[in-house]
């Protein structure tokens, strides 16, 4: 087949809306997130609570609308009383996840506060791991309750007058790992997720609640561990959580940029699970999909191994992101888009330092990594009603996939706008992809701009000594052909084609 693409979009054929909320990102209390991270008192950037002024601002670059917190494999250990009242109270812990001592110097209300000046909204986790129903509806009763109880008023007494109104939580993270502390079978976590939920939207019926999907597509368990935990809590639950990880450990970027195909077939298969329940138990209820934890990660597994346990905020998982991961990303982001129709929410993991778009030095400047470009193009642009993506394109074979398409992409039509933006990745390592857009069914458009992120080093990195080593522009070519877009996406190459309506 000649290599060349085209892409077919229709107004009225539409995937779903878009919930911000796929735009989500994480913080869990591991490494340099917190401390050094979004926090770090004495910084030159920092305001009078310690919250870094530079990382704030490459935060709201992204318009993040959702930010999970504290955990992650680190709040199933977690007391979340440690983390309130006056700091020089609070105990320093041995952190067992993770193997560090926790100071506790931020916790729930500095969250909340950074939160409001991140932009953004919290996304709470409960501790099922060594905890349960009881501790779960006392900390939704201390975050959310207006006032006259012992724990809304301990928070007034904390200084916090106003409840903070946190909308959504994760009932645990990952029980079904054994690397989790009180790690479950689907049986008991299933029954304490349905009690936990049932109490703490006791004391606030109006929050929404995710269960523990499996921990990511190739455990043991999988698909039955979601069939048995939403069959035990499925009256009680808003959403189911996936997460995902890849990374290029064999060196064959080929097989890499093809992982996102079984992205696509995990969340397919999630969602036909949720499904199957929903009709065993004859329920008009649907539950949607939180992806609250997709990246790549695996650069730093290495010097992750030689780190000395018991120490503060060492720098743990820090991967340093190269072209080919940010094209990964921007498929995974594809992926997500996709299925827009079910994946409500998601969160890249993480922010800052861990595995993260952005990166610090302690004391020094903040920059952004590769894949920060794909993430915010996403986030910004992608905002409205995905359309269903027609598209025929050369494929190629690789270790894990046949039949991989060169051209992956999607369409988002902004009806508010007045603009479609499509996304596309160029897998193709060595030729560039011509492309046909056919957009008959919306008139009169023109190209606002093509903006490419591509690089002849597919593992060229973004470091602070050289922070725009990896960059985009928009300098792509898209030209209007009647009905047609005509564009040329470069080898290995992240685009974002964005049409102005007439």
């Amino acid at each position: 087949m000649a290599m060349k693409a085209k892409m077919i979009v229709e107004k009225d054929f539409t995937v779903g809306e878009v919930d911000k909320r796929i735009y989500g990102s994480f913080i869990e209390h591991l490494g340099r997130a917190v401390y050094g991270g979004i926090y770090e008192p004495g910084h030159p950037s920092a305001d009078e609570q310690g919250f870094r002024g530079d990382v704030l601002e490459l935060i709201k670059g992204i318009d993040v609308p959702i930010v999970r917190y504290p955990g992650g494999n680190f709040v199933s250990g977690y007391n979340w009383e440690d983390g309130v009242g006056p700091v020089e109270l609070r105990p320093k812990r041995l952190e067992l996840a993770w193997r560090t001592i926790e100071p506790n110097l931020f916790g729930l209300n500095e969250f909340v506060d950074w939160c409001r000046k991140a932009n953004t909204a919290p996304m709470m986790a409960v501790n099922l791991g060594t905890r349960g129903p009881n501790e779960a509806r006392q900390l939704v009763e201390y975050a959310n309750h207006p006032s006259g109880t012992q724990l809304s008023d301990l928070r007034i007494a904390h200084g916090y007058k106003q409840p903070h109104q946190i909308k959504t939580w994760c009932l645990g993270n990952e029980m079904d790992g054994p690397w989790q502390i009180g790690a479950k079978t689907a049986s008991e976590y299933g029954r304490i997720a349905a009690e936990s939920a049932k109490v703490m939207k006791w004391v606030d019926p109006s929050i929404e609640l995710v269960a523990c999907g499996s921990s990511n597509l190739t455990m043991a368990t999988f698909p039955e561990w979601e069939r048995t935990v939403l069959d035990l809590c499925y009256n009680e639950v808003d959403y189911i959580s996936l997460h995902q990880y890849y990374g290029n450990r064999d060196k064959d970027t080929a097989n890499f940029l093809a992982q996102s195909m079984g992205m696509d077939a995990f969340i397919n298969t999630v969602i036909s699970t949720c499904d199957y329940v929903q009709a065993t138990k004859r329920s008009k209820k649907r539950i949607n999909l939180s992806f609250d934890e997709w990246n790549v990660w695996y650069h730093s597994n290495e010097a992750d191994s030689r780190i000395e346990p018991w120490s503060v905020a060492p720098p743990q998982l820090e991967d340093v992101y190269n072209h080919e991961d940010a094209l990964l990303v921007g498929s995974m982001l594809i992926s997500i888009l996709k299925r827009a129709d079910r994946v409500k929410m998601a969160c890249l993991a993480q922010l800052v330092n861990v595995i993260a778009p952005i990166m610090t030095a302690n004391g020094g400047g903040a920059w952004k990594q590769t894949i920060y470009y794909p993430y915010m193009h996403a986030s910004i642009f992608g905002r409205g009603t995905v359309l269903v993506p027609l598209i025929s394109s050369p494929k190629y074979d690789a270790k894990d996939y046949t039949d991989v398409p060169y051209l992956d992409s999607v369409a988002v039509h902004n009806a508010e706008a007045g603009e479609v933006t499509v996304f596309a990745v160029n897998r193709h390592l060595s030729e560039a992809l011509p492309l046909e857009i056919d957009l008959r069914s919306f008139g009169g458009f023109r190209v606002l701009e093509h903006i490419v992120l591509e690089c002849d080093d597919l593992k060229a990195a973004n470091t602070q000594d050289a922070p725009d080593r990896v960059a985009p522009h928009s300098k792509g070519a898209s030209v209007i052909d009647g009905n047609t877009v005509q564009a040329s996406l470069g080898k290995a190459s992240w685009n974002v084609i964005r049409l102005k309506l007439a």
